[in-house]
């Protein structure tokens, strides 16, 4: 069996998206799984090893009518005999019929009349849940399980490497991820936490653990978090990973994570590191699963900057 799927999104889409692809994979284990995703996911896939293929296509993009026939061509190129896709758009049933895809398989909306099997869109619920409803239309009735990860064997060797490296091997370890102040600028989304408030949640977490090594992710846009937090005189150590599965192996080898609501945040809950995560304008319940591991601090308005230090610190131990 030939399954396509069209998942539009961010890396953390895509992640949220794993539940569906595993349980589908486990009910067709013969089947391939291919996947059209926007080109800035494609990476989330370095970590899954239920999808065969990905397609890269910016559903975003002002698309001419010509990208979206190539598009078409290429999917009825390849005879998928089921195809779903998590766009809400009317029209999105339109595309799925044109694909001439025998199982068509999305959200019930204004175009509805052009799938096979419509599922009701509950939007309040964990968005992993929310992916994972469209399985309903395969027969699958299953509660959508935690999203999980499979690392390969070059970036979990990357990883012991810069453990090493840090003089992290055989001891736990803290890994803070503070944020992209540029995407969130882009955006317009208020999600980069203060350097000056994570320190003042760093230090009270030395004062409880004194031999607990922190680590900083610094990503390509992080430069400016990084010396930030130089300037508090907190120890720490620096890592780089130059891709999502080196990032994801970083991560599952912590003790604790911190960090903002972010693709980082993702790959913590995939891995099943202890997670603390701060909002600004989303809700932890639709981004986290209900797990006892994963605890989601939400902002009063949309600032994730208003979240004062002791609120994280009393969560962190459990006050």
């Amino acid at each position: 069996m030939r399954i396509l799927a069209l998942v539009p999104g961010g890396i953390g889409d895509q992640i949220l998206f794993f539940p569906t692809v595993a349980d589908l994979k486990k009910y067709y284990p013969q089947a391939q799984i291919d996947v059209v995703v926007e080109p800035r996911a494609v990476g989330a896939y370095r970590v899954c090893a239920e999808v065969d293929q990905v397609f890269p296509f910016d559903f975003k993009d002002r698309n001419s009518l010509a990208d979206w026939g190539n598009l078409l061509g290429s999917i009825r190129e390849r005879e998928y005999e089921a195809v779903l896709s998590l766009g809400q758009r009317s029209l999105v049933g339109l595309f799925l019929w044109l694909t001439g895809i025998p199982k068509r398989v999305g959200y019930a909306g204004g175009g509805k009349i052009f799938l096979t099997d419509a599922i009701p869109l509950n939007a309040n619920q964990y968005a992993g849940a929310l992916y994972h409803d469209l399985l309903k239309g395969f027969g699958i009735n299953t509660p959508c399980p935690n999203p999980k990860l499979t690392l390969a064997r070059q970036d979990l060797d990357w990883a012991i490497a810069e453990q090493q490296r840090l003089g992290l091997a055989g001891q736990g370890y803290l890994v803070l991820h503070g944020g992209s102040s540029t995407l969130a600028k882009l955006k317009g989304l208020q999600k980069v936490y203060p350097v000056e408030k994570w320190a003042i949640v760093l230090r009270a977490i030395r004062e409880q653990r004194p031999n607990l090594p922190f680590v900083v992710v610094q990503g390509p846009d992080d430069a400016e978090f990084v010396a930030e937090l130089r300037k508090s005189n907190l120890d720490f150590l620096v890592v780089q990973p130059p891709d999502i599965g080196k990032l994801a192996a970083i991560i599952a080898g912590a003790d604790l994570m911190l960090c903002t609501d972010s693709a980082p945040m993702h790959l913590a809950v995939a891995s099943g590191t202890r997670t603390i995560a701060l909002f600004g304008p989303f809700e932890p319940a639709k981004l986290l699963p209900a797990d006892d591991r994963f605890i989601g601090i939400k902002a009063q308005g949309a600032d994730v900057a208003t979240i004062p230090p002791q609120e994280i610190i009393d969560r962190l131990f459990g006050r």
